[in-house]
């Protein structure tokens, strides 16, 4: 058997309607594991499924659900496991950044909002999911973080004390789970050509900015990341637990600096 090869698995994705979520499941499905693609739009969803199913067919199904409602993760659990009898793999990949600006302008509600979506939701969904893990001995976590929960910034400030939080959450998450044979591990990217973090580099001076200092002296694409992710749901990192893979192309080395 591959070391990579997930036939067999189910995976929940959250965000993978676009960008890096997207390029995770198109990956664990290029593996051989049935995915369920899920973000707040049923038809981009759709869209996600049915290209993978061309290639894979009966691999992807769609639950649409929205990472700041408990109701609506709980849905999709549950129709996950109606639909597929199990859950073998999670990405918490969703997230949310409703403010770009230093800290001291954030309101009240972005600082929650940034809070809630990026770290609250990734436990309510993680809660749900690992008692049937846990009972069978094995299973797979992924938290897509960010670099940013390694460096600061002056313009997304606390959008990287979210992702600090996930860091935390998975080495808290790993002690616990890990004598039943369960995983929780991180992804940090580092800036990755996606809607998600457009204001980032669009713009050619700030892009400019972004990449002086990074060896790859450039950004990343959504497929550089899925790696990682098969890496981390697939029988090649059954001993590795709380742990964070940086795919930054260099950025947290401090080259040139």
């Amino acid at each position: 058997m591959s070391l990579f090869d997930l036939t067999g698995k189910v995976a929940i994705i959250t965000g993978s309607s676009r960008g890096i979520g997207r390029a995770i499941a198109e990956a664990l499905a290029d593996q051989g594991a049935k995915v369920v693609i899920s973000s707040r739009k049923a038809e981009a969803c759709q869209d996600v499924a049915d290209a993978i199913n061309a290639n894979h067919p009966g691999a992807a199904i769609v639950v649409p659900a929205s990472i700041s409602s408990k109701e609506a993760l709980r849905e999709l659990v549950d129709e996950t496991r109606r639909q597929l009898g199990r859950i073998d793999i999670l990405v918490c990949n969703a997230a949310s950044n409703p403010y770009y600006g230093p800290m001291a302008g954030i309101s009240d509600d972005q600082f929650r909002k940034i809070l809630d979506n990026n770290v609250i939701a990734n436990h309510w969904l993680i809660q749900m999911v690992a008692p049937e893990m846990l009972e069978r001995g094995e299973g797979s976590i992924i938290i897509v973080s960010s670099i940013g929960g390694l460096t600061s910034s002056a313009t997304i400030g606390a959008y990287n004390i979210s992702k600090a939080a996930d860091f935390q959450l998975a080495r808290n998450l790993a002690a616990e789970f890990g004598p039943q044979g369960v995983r929780v591990n991180c992804i940090a990217p580092g800036l990755v050509r996606t809607d998600f973090a457009k204001a980032l580099w669009e713009n050619p001076d700030t892009l400019k900015a972004v990449t002086r200092h990074t060896p790859m002296r450039r950004i990343g694409e959504p497929h550089e990341i899925a790696g990682a992710a098969v890496f981390l749901a697939s029988p090649a990192s059954t001993f590795m637990t709380g742990q964070t893979i940086v795919v930054d192309g260099g950025s947290t080395t401090g080259a040139g600096l």
